[in-house]
């Protein structure tokens, strides 16, 4: 598991698997939530829009991610 660090909260689902090189567009990064490819803690996330925070895992095929806050 990778640890991403935010410098704000809370970010959209689409924009972490954007910058972080897990999709190679915002377009693909809402097109594999929409086909429920992606987990947020566990738990199949539809929503491209889902506001994440500190704390949270995110998976999307072979990539795990958890999320903490710097300030």
């Amino acid at each position: 598991m990778k640890d991403v660090e935010l410098t704000k909260e809370p970010v959209e689902l689409y924009k972490i698997l954007k910058f972080e090189g897990m999709v190679t567009s915002g377009g693909e990064a809402k097109n594999a939530i929409a086909e429920g490819k992606v987990t947020v803690n566990g738990i199949v996330e539809t929503q491209k829009r889902k506001k994440i925070v500190s704390g949270d895992i995110i998976e999307f095929g072979e990539e795990k991610i958890r999320l903490q806050f710097k300030q």
